[in-house]
């Protein structure tokens, strides 16, 4: 069985994933010769892996181009999980338009195209959620609370203004209203391996009102334990996800952010199936679940190149 891993990062990255020590022993305990490399690093030969599993490359938004043809080249050597078009279907939170056209539950977005006119691009949104009192700006394509602001409806001028300069660099952007139980409860974030779920933490609101933001630190985090209907929001973005890129088996692993609406039913904030971090600190014997669910999907590639 081919069973050598390599498991990607970037340098400055490697030290705020707080999953990948645990990952990396879990791999060793069931067999897998695992390695942690970045995707930068011009020395390696990638075909000498059985697979490619992209953990915190979380420095990609500077170098995405770069990053996209690394990801291609990895693809055509060898087995990179999630899959290319996972990778690039999921880099851009347009897939909120396609979720919400399969009938999932998502936070309402408007997004911009670059070109617009910051000030009728706002005041349309701000028309359409007359109710929204808060509202949030941030690019289409980006990681860690990166160039995202929370706006009261009183500041118009600064989110113009913010507006205005991300889509002066080219760039497409969500607005979409900020929904206050965020901070009563902040958000559930939703794990699965293989398919099935394996835990969930609460992260607090990061986005505060003065237009600041918190770093997304292990302090942010807890434990929770996801509700039923979290549950199945959770699996139809899933299933709506493998249905919209057609795949023909359960993505290795996934993470869905979900947050309250003002019904209290939840809603889909993010889907992150690329890179996402994955909070096994808080799930005592998540690593192993990952490993086994590595193992088994390593096994099963290694059959599918032998029947070739």
């Amino acid at each position: 069985m081919g069973n050598h891993l390599a498991l990607v990062t970037d340098m400055p990255s490697l030290v705020i994933d707080y999953d990948m020590p645990l990952l990396f022993d879990a791999c060793q305990e069931v067999g897998i010769k695992a390695e942690i490399c970045s995707w930068q690093d011009p020395d390696i030969a990638w075909d000498r892996f059985d697979a490619v599993l992209l953990r915190s490359p979380w420095r990609y938004v500077d170098n995405l181009p770069q990053f996209l043809e690394w990801c291609e080249r990895v693809s055509n050597v060898t087995s990179l999980f999630n899959p290319l078009p996972v990778v690039r279907w999921n880099l851009d939170k347009h897939y909120l338009a396609d979720l919400a056209g399969a009938g999932v539950p998502v936070v309402p977005s408007r997004f911009v195209p670059p070109g617009a006119d910051p000030v009728v691009a706002l005041r349309a949104f701000l028309a359409e959620h007359d109710g929204a009192e808060e509202f949030v700006v941030k690019p289409a394509v980006g990681a860690y609370s990166r160039d995202v602001q929370r706006f009261s409806r009183s500041a118009e001028d600064g989110a113009v203004a913010h507006l205005g300069k991300l889509l002066d660099q080219d760039q497409h952007v969500i607005v979409q209203p900020y929904l206050d139980a965020i901070d009563r409860a902040g958000e559930t974030d939703l794990i699965y391996f293989d398919g099935v779920y394996s835990h969930a933490i609460r992260k607090r609101a990061l986005l505060l009102p003065d237009g600041t933001v918190d770093e997304p630190t292990q302090q942010a985090r807890a434990a929770r334990a996801a509700t039923k209907d979290e549950r199945a929001v959770a699996a139809a973005a899933l299933d709506a996800a493998a249905a919209h890129l057609k795949l023909r088996e359960p993505l290795l692993y996934g993470r869905v952010d979900l947050v309250r609406g003002a019904d209290d039913k939840p809603l889909v904030l993010e889907l992150e199936l690329g890179e996402p971090s994955l909070s096994m600190p808080f799930a005592k014997a998540s690593a192993a679940r990952f490993a086994q669910a590595i193992s088994v999907r390593l096994e099963e590639t290694s059959l599918k190149r032998k029947t070739r």
